[in-house]
């Protein structure tokens, strides 16, 4: 079975890797078993290693149910590109421009094409 590709940046690896020791230490500090975690979530075990590893074949939706099944820890996720700086920049920068308003095709209905 061939392995998928990821263009994953080095700087990306490593925060997926703090992110599955993170997710090990909350399961390690409630005294839950990879057993017990892995059930909750509905997931393998293999899965939970592969979570707390910071694999990054692991889908979104595995993560979200890991954190769910540590204590509704899955809230925390609204807080991903909760500030997007950059997006809010480009945004700014797009608002300073002046646009104007299109003409409008139709005569007044005064006939004299508004002049008085």
């Amino acid at each position: 079975m061939k392995k998928a590709a990821y263009n994953i940046m080095p700087g990306t690896e490593e925060i997926l890797k703090t992110m599955g020791e993170q997710i090990k230490l909350a399961r390690l500090r409630r005294d839950l078993s990879v057993e017990l975690v892995s059930e909750r979530a509905g997931i393998s075990r293999s899965s939970l290693w592969k979570v707390e590893s910071g694999n990054p074949a692991v889908a979104m939706g595995i993560y979200a149910a890991v954190l769910h099944a540590l204590g509704s820890m899955d809230s925390d996720l609204l807080l991903v590109a909760k500030d997007d700086l950059f997006g809010r920049q480009l945004q700014d920068m797009n608002l300073l421009t002046r646009k104007r308003a299109s003409r409008s095709r139709t005569r007044p209905a005064d006939g004299n094409g508004g002049k008085e």
